[in-house]
């Protein structure tokens, strides 16, 4: 292998595939002497890929785990993998890694060859994951593509159905927007963009599901102070403040740490009561979803207020356990 650049790659890619490799048979697989093989393995070490290297007998090299994340070499099969794998991430699959899945995911969308972008949207397209969000279903493509933007920070214009005042079961009419996006966050499985709009001179959040046909203007941008300084608390206390049907209060045996880790892309509020306890407080429409956040915690609790919601949670109990003594019946 003439090319030095092509030699580390094909060197790093074969590093990559076995636990420890002997020098004999690198410098095979590559075409080169042990003496060259020696040089390339300095040449990444230099990158930061920590190569370690036993002499002797069974000398050989071997790629360990390091202090920080280098690049990675992956085949067709494993990149399509870890897309697909973001995005059921990115659609709530896994609680709490939404927004670092989106961001992870235009990361490597960026450099995918569309072959590979063909199979990562048909995979998307045509199967069922066994964890799906309860909110709207938004385009991943559509995500990746305003993680970008905010990233790149490029304007962007895009056509946006508005809430309707006057009835929330439908949206008002369509109309074009012009903004500085700044950050994707993800609020009660629904994922929202946080953006400074040019027309209208102040902070806006956009529902990503609402949005059509998004593309940057090729226009940069400096980066606004967001008010506070948190971009996801920014969006999360909008929504606290916002008006709803139910005002929860539960108090749950369980840390802070804890409550907090779990309840943290919901919208709620956790605070302290003592050691052992804490107070969660959330504003929603409907009950199903809180009942989800209990059951996720995993912990004794007592409801207090609304007295609805207590008999909300009489009722589920009551069904759930009308099922498991049917189910205990078939089995005698």
């Amino acid at each position: 292998m003439a090319n030095t650049s092509g030699r580390m790659l094909r060197l790093l890619s074969l590093l990559q595939t076995h636990r420890h490799w002997p020098g004999t048979d690198l410098a095979a697989r590559l075409g080169v002497s042990e003496r060259t093989l020696r040089r390339d393995i300095d040449r990444l070490r230099e990158l930061g890929y920590p190569v370690d290297a036993a002499r002797g007998v069974d000398g050989g090299y071997q790629l360990r785990s390091g202090t920080a994340m280098p690049p990675l070499l992956l085949d067709d099969d494993e990149a399509v993998a870890i897309a697909v794998g973001l995005q059921a991430a990115a659609d709530g699959a896994v609680v709490g890694a939404e927004e670092t899945s989106v961001q992870a995911l235009a990361k490597i969308v960026q450099v995918m060859p569309p072959r590979l972008r063909h199979r990562v949207d048909a995979l998307a397209r045509y199967t069922v994951r066994p964890f799906t969000s309860t909110g709207p279903r938004t385009d991943p493509a559509t995500l990746t593509a305003l993680a970008q933007s905010c990233r790149d920070t490029e304007r962007l214009h895009f056509t946006y159905r508005a809430p309707d005042p006057a009835s929330r079961a439908e949206p008002a009419a369509e109309d074009r927007r012009h903004v500085e996006p700044h950050r994707l966050v993800s609020v009660r499985h629904k994922w929202y963009l946080l953006a400074w709009d040019l027309d209208r001179h102040d902070w806006r959040t956009f529902r990503v599901d609402r949005m059509r046909a998004p593309a940057t203007t090729g226009v940069p941008f400096r980066p606004r102070e967001v008010p506070g300084g948190d971009p996801a608390a920014f969006v999360r206390d909008r929504f606290t403040s916002q008006s709803t049907a139910w005002e929860i209060v539960v108090i749950v045996q369980t840390s802070l740490e804890h409550a907090r880790r779990v309840v943290a892309a919901t919208g709620g509020v956790v605070e302290p009561v003592d050691d052992a306890s804490c107070r969660l407080v959330l504003h929603v429409d409907e009950f199903d979803w809180p009942v989800l956040i209990l059951t996720a915690l995993a912990a004794d609790f007592e409801v207090v207020r609304p007295p609805e919601f207590r008999a909300y949670l009489g009722e589920t109990v009551a069904r759930l356990a009308r099922g498991v003594s049917r189910s205990d019946g078939r089995s005698g």
